[in-house]
């Protein structure tokens, strides 16, 4: 690297300044030395990463079949089997979480970047949102388990999908707030000058100018509750039938690794395996869309 002083000199005698690296100059060697050590320490955090997923390819790769996605799973001895009613239990529980947190979530959103950011109401809003982040899956089950469950008296996709809402919710929140704030102010004093209202303002101009954010909060959200399993063992239990109705017992890929894990059946235990590699493979989904939905547009 050239320091001005350098750079004076060369000028003043007429010298093209040399920009050839010098490895004598610490900041060179500190550069180098630190991009070295970027690199071990990414690749030393990629090796968990590519293990479990070769594990998962390996042990669960070879047992995926349109089969294994269509039939309901097995009884103790039996061979062969699927999880089809997993898939589709756990599409509508996620389904239903999206349908209570996106809604709601957006319009937390939208009152806390636009309407009271700094009201007394907002700032308790945001902060309990930032505890809900760290919220334990399981207390979420309980609390659902409490409410909806006992007052139903029944396990059901619906519970499942409340508690998994729950825990969505502030995902959402904070992640539309940060896209809302990204919207330029100039944009919104055009359209309060324009004649908008306040509420046309955020609905045409706002909003859609911050959708890709949005979107990506709502797609980091889903991914993160696609492969919780502590809340629906108190919600939504688990089924080895197709889901017929929502306030009924619902099988989830979570809760069935999670049972077919532990028998002392190989046909179970490599059907926990692709189920494993299903849902890596669901959560991965949801990512790259959250990545290319949040992608600027130029």
């Amino acid at each position: 690297m050239i320091d001005h002083a350098y750079l004076e000199k060369a000028l003043s005698t007429g010298r093209p300044p040399n920009l050839t690296r010098s490895w004598s100059e610490g900041r060179a060697l500190t550069n180098v030395l630190l991009t070295i050590g970027a690199w071990i320490v990414a690749l030393l955090g990629s090796v968990p990463l590519v293990s479990v997923l070769y594990m998962l390819i390996v042990e669960g790769g070879s047992r995926l079949s349109l089969a294994l996605l269509t039939e309901l799973p097995p009884a103790g001895f039996e061979e062969g089997g699927g999880f089809g009613n997993a898939i589709v239990g756990t599409l509508v529980m996620v389904g239903i979480a999206a349908a209570i947190s996106i809604p709601i979530g957006v319009l937390a959103a939208v009152y806390l970047s636009e309407l009271g950011p700094n009201s007394k109401l907002g700032r308790t809003a945001r902060f309990l949102a930032k505890v809900l982040t760290g919220f334990p899956s399981i207390l979420a089950g309980v609390f659902v388990f409490t409410v909806v469950v006992l007052a139903t008296g029944t396990y059901s996709a619906t519970a499942g999908g409340i508690s998994l809402a729950i825990l969505m919710l502030p995902t959402v929140v904070l992640t539309s707030e940060e896209a809302l704030k990204m919207v330029p102010q100039k944009m919104k004093d055009a359209a309060l000058g324009m004649g908008c209202t306040r509420t046309q303002m955020i609905w045409k101009v706002v909003l859609p100018t911050a959708l890709p954010g949005i979107l990506t909060g709502v797609m980091l959200g889903v991914a993160r509750v696609a492969g919780e399993s502590a809340p629906l063992l108190f919600t939504a239990l688990f089924s080895n039938y197709w889901l017929s109705r929502l306030n009924e017992p619902t099988a989830s890929l979570s809760i069935l690794i999670y049972n077919f894990s532990s028998m002392p059946f190989e046909n179970q235990i490599q059907l926990a395996w692709a189920a494993s590699l299903v849902l890596v493979l669901i959560v991965l989904v949801f990512n790259v869309l959250s990545r290319l939905l949040g992608r600027p547009k130029y």
